[in-house]
């Protein structure tokens, strides 16, 4: 079973930009924005069918899963393209991520909540 690589996902949304060039938004940061809108309309498709089907039908219902799955992609896919529009690149949202990862490892949320939301 494949595991692909941020850059090959973000390859992969090149190629299907570069067949629609003509008729979808151009590779600019003006753009960005649309696809963070466009992504947030497909994660509300993934709220639908946690709220509609729930919890217990993902895991184990095939077709409810692999319908969440598929709006799952949707989402990433929005996502690299809204990096792409901006230049991001591979490299940067993976080093970005790790240390983000290595930062939050070393956080205490309990007590950041505590101070922030309880007087």
């Amino acid at each position: 079973m494949p595991d692909i690589k941020i850059s090959d996902m973000m390859s992969m949304q090149m190629d299907l930009w570069e067949q629609h060039r003509d008729i979808w938004s151009p590779m600019e940061a003006e753009f960005g924005r649309n696809f963070i809108l466009w992504m947030m309309e497909e994660i509300g498709e993934c709220i639908a069918i946690i709220k509609k089907k729930g919890d217990a039908a993902i895991m184990n219902d095939a077709v409810v899963r692999d319908n969440f799955v598929e709006e799952m992609s949707d989402v990433l896919m929005y996502y690299f393209d809204t990096l792409l529009r901006y230049g991001v690149t591979p490299e940067e949202i993976s080093n970005t991520y790790i240390a983000k990862h290595h930062k939050n490892m070393g956080r205490d949320y309990k007590r950041e909540y505590q101070s922030k939301y309880i007087k």
